[in-house]
């Protein structure tokens, strides 16, 4: 059934990650914490038979890894992993800020912003916390700013957006500014009720400043334990 005229596209919900998510962000983690390093080999059915899977869902988290630049696929020899990049993020970073926004100027010029949905993510988010839930904040918090970007209502930049590979990127933001998970729930609410005063200049710049913050933040991944070695 169509959307209702005048009303944005209805965002997806995924509540949790999916399997192949939980995949990737298990080989994130690896990645940014120095256990998996430069040319290190990721071997499908190795990683398929440690998760209990087949290699479909593996297949797919190495897919969304290679496009975020942090593995590198290689004919008849599986994928090796890259040089973690800080730059890579902050390079998202700076233009997710650009296009949120633009989308959140687009949104509440034309009244779509669907603040029924924007609380639930942040009701989410809020849980999240609560339960030390990182991959779940992660998610809630995606699903938040592509409400944002959809109500927008430019196909152009939605495109734009989600070729970020928005959860992934946030996974990895998360997994590397280890940031107070109560307080980026609290960011989010602060940034809905600007919204909800109908602040344009406020909100796009709340919406801007806070993508900013990340690609601000030092990163200091290496910091983490070091690599053990081996292939995954």
């Amino acid at each position: 059934m169509s959307e209702p005229a005048g009303k944005p596209p209805t965002a997806p919900r995924s509540a949790r990650p999916t399997l192949s998510q939980r995949i990737r962000d298990g080989l994130l983690q690896r990645i940014v914490a120095g256990e998996l390093g430069e040319g290190d080999r990721l071997i499908e059915t190795k990683i398929a038979l440690e998760f209990g899977t087949s290699q479909a869902p593996v297949r797919e988290a190495l897919r969304q890894l290679e496009g975020l630049g942090l593995i590198e696929g290689q004919p008849r020899h599986g994928s090796r992993v890259l040089p973690f990049a800080e730059q890579t993020i902050r390079e998202a970073y700076i233009l997710r800020a650009a296009l949120e926004e633009t989308a959140t100027r687009l949104a509440m010029l034309s009244g779509t912003l669907p603040f029924d949905r924007l609380e639930e993510a942040v009701k989410e988010m809020r849980r999240c916390a609560r339960g030390d839930d990182v991959p779940g904040i992660g998610l809630a918090s995606a699903r938040f700013h592509r409400h944002v970007v959809l109500a927008g209502g430019n196909g152009l930049l939605t495109r734009a957006w989600e070729a970020l590979q928005i959860e992934a990127r946030t996974a990895i933001a998360l997994m590397v500014t280890r940031p107070e998970l109560a307080r980026v729930a609290e960011e989010h609410r602060e940034l809905l009720e600007v919204m909800r005063a109908g602040e344009v200049e406020a909100a796009c710049r709340h919406a801007r400043d806070h993508q900013w913050a990340y690609a601000d933040t030092p990163h200091d991944p290496y910091g983490m334990p070091k690599r053990q070695g081996g292939d995954a």
